[in-house]
């Protein structure tokens, strides 16, 4: 079973067109043991084994990151976060004074005036530092991140929920867009073309100013890493974490600060919606990376634009994938159950809807069956496929809209709003969850941003087309089939902007563009890649002249100087 050795299932027939399926519904029949429960606490709470001076997992405040160091706030408003799968309070997270948020712009503004002169190869070497500290104590950015790499993902277990696995993960590929930043003489390199005799055009890539990224509680280190690309570009950023997980942005920045990044280049200010307001307001704040809700993303899209600011939105999501006939079962199954509920279903490019061609649809049941066998348990647990999802408050969401489907007609095939993990009784838990549904369903049309799946079956991959292209968000989507043409024809007519044939989670890798569209995005440029260099900068373009003529040697002349 999923959730507890000792549970109980119940099953009901439903029908799935012509095919047979079980609603499987998982209810607890458990014991818990409280002196287990408090043991498991204590082994998370202190599985942190070195000590930051920003972050708290013991019930202290976080603190701000200013001028390189880091400081206590005098905030009078604090967000408490609590570890989800125990709701041991862990930290509380300042709401930044105006006067603390001023003394952050001043310095960034003061830092970015110097750190704009200084040269590539320069800038190059300190992330080379970072990335050595993200691994072990060793010499260069790159290497710091990668010798911490287990000390961030520990923070994102406690904060946010994720497996420790996959809490790695999230810190792995944000590394990936730091090493691509490295190849900067590459990256900002410019054009330049003789236009004419003695005339030479040039356009170069200049740095913004100061900059800032506002960042989403699912991806606490991904996201704050692929923000850093600002830094290489020349600008100075301040980071905004979300304040629910705050942690793997301050390890960030202390690594930063121990690779060598100037005073005020780098800083992390705390807050919810008041802070968002003031990086909106604040002329000296010439661009804004999102990631995020619809709703809190197309509120920092106008304030933000109203002031002149360069700003990218990276909203909501719908990803759906199509299942052939003719994929590959074990591949096709394996992959929609990973994508789907990994991470608990909090990802922008989890799956959130599959669309059985045909004879396709014979597949749900075993569907049904292996989203069943994984495992829920809070992320230290070796074991554990699935942790809990961020707070109370998103567990009441999705268990709302599960239900909608059923008062609107929907199949529940396998239930996970009862969800139960032993030792746990408090843990925020939603397990696997199926649903036989369609268009016009509110667990269709809303983003769940949960473990669930709803599954449509159609009777064409035209059809299937179709279907996804109505659906107003267009960030990724998938197709399973070993047919080429078939694959070929989903790839260019299909809207969504990242595809995957047969890759469930089609997320490019940093050398290429991250490509959400539609109503996924806002502002029309790219978190990385090319399309990220474009966003931290803006093209100069100069053109001289220099007359050759100038350089001639001429012999002097003594008779009286006659202009031609």
């Amino acid at each position: 079973m999923i959730f507890l050795k000792s549970s109980a299932s119940r099953f009901q027939h439903l029908t799935y067109g012509k095919h047979f399926c079980s609603r499987h519904t998982l209810s607890s029949r458990g014991r818990f043991f409280l002196s287990n429960s408090t043991k498991i606490h204590a082994y998370q709470t202190n599985n942190t084994t070195k000590s930051w001076e920003g972050t708290s997992t013991q019930g202290s405040n976080t603190k701000l990151f200013c001028g390189g160091k880091f400081k206590d706030s005098s905030a009078t408003s604090w967000s408490d976060v609590h570890n989800p799968a125990t709701q041991e309070l862990l930290t509380r997270v300042p709401n930044s004074t105006v006067k603390e948020l001023d003394e952050i712009v001043d310095n960034a503004e003061q830092a970015y005036k110097k750190w704009k002169d200084s040269s590539i190869l320069s800038r190059q070497q300190i992330l080379l530092r970072l990335l050595n500290q993200l691994n072990l104590l060793v010499h260069r950015f790159q290497d710091l991140l990668k010798s911490n790499l287990d000390e961030i993902a520990k923070s994102i277990v406690l904060e946010q929920g994720k497996t420790f696995a996959d809490a790695k993960g999230d810190v792995h590929r944000g590394i990936q867009v730091v090493e691509e930043a490295c190849a900067l003489p590459r990256l900002l390199m410019g054009d330049k073309l003789e236009v004419s005799k003695d005339m030479d055009t040039q356009t170069r890539k200049a740095s913004l100013g100061v900059t800032a990224a506002i960042c989403p509680f699912n991806f606490p280190a991904m996201i704050p890493l692929w923000s850093i690309l600002s830094v290489a570009c020349g600008n100075s950023l301040i980071i905004k974490p979300s304040e629910r997980d705050p942690g793997a942005s301050m390890i960030i920045a202390e690594l930063a600060a121990m690779a060598g990044f100037p005073t005020g280049v780098l800083s992390v200010a705390h807050g919810t919606v008041d802070i968002v307001n003031y990086i909106c307001d604040n002329p000296k704040i010439k661009a804004i990376s999102f990631v995020g809700s619809d709703h809190a993303g197309k509120h920092i899209y106008d304030r933000a634009g109203k002031t002149g600011k360069r700003v990218q939105a990276n909203l909501g999501a719908k990803n759906h994938c199509v299942i052939m006939p003719d994929a590959s079962r074990n591949l096709t199954l394996n992959s929609v159950v990973g994508a789907a509920f990994g991470a608990a279903g909090q990802r922008c490019m989890a799956l959130s809807v599959a669309i059985t061609v045909g004879e396709s649809s014979e597949w749900v049941n075993e569907l049904v069956e292996r989203a069943q066998k994984l495992k829920l348990g809070q992320g230290f647990d070796p074991d554990a496929e699935i942790g809990p999802v961020i707070s109370r408050e998103a567990k009441k969401k999705i268990v709302s809209l599960i239900g909608s489907a059923e008062r609107e007609g929907g199949q529940i095939l396998l239930d996970g709003r009862n969800a139960k993990v032993e030792g746990y009784p408090d843990g925020n838990w939603v397990g696997p969850t199926i649903i036989l549904g369609g268009p016009g369903m509110e667990c269709y049309e809303k983003e769940i941003f949960g473990p669930v799946l709803t599954v449509i079956n159609v009777a064409t991959l035209d059809e299937a087309i179709q279907l996804i292209n109505k659906n107003r968000y267009g960030n990724g989507t998938a197709i399973f089939t070993r047919d080429g043409a078939v694959a070929r024809h989903f790839e260019k007519n299909v809207e969504a902007g990242q595809i995957g044939v047969n890759v469930p989670v089609p997320v490019p890798l940093p050398m290429f563009a991250w490509s959400g569209n539609k109503g996924s995005v806002l502002g029309g440029h790219s978190l990385y890649g090319k399309l990220g260099i474009e966003f931290w900068t803006q093209n100069k373009t100069t053109t001289s002249l220099w007359q050759s003529i100038d350089a001639a040697g001429r012999e002097a002349t003594v008779s009286m100087p006659t202009p031609r």
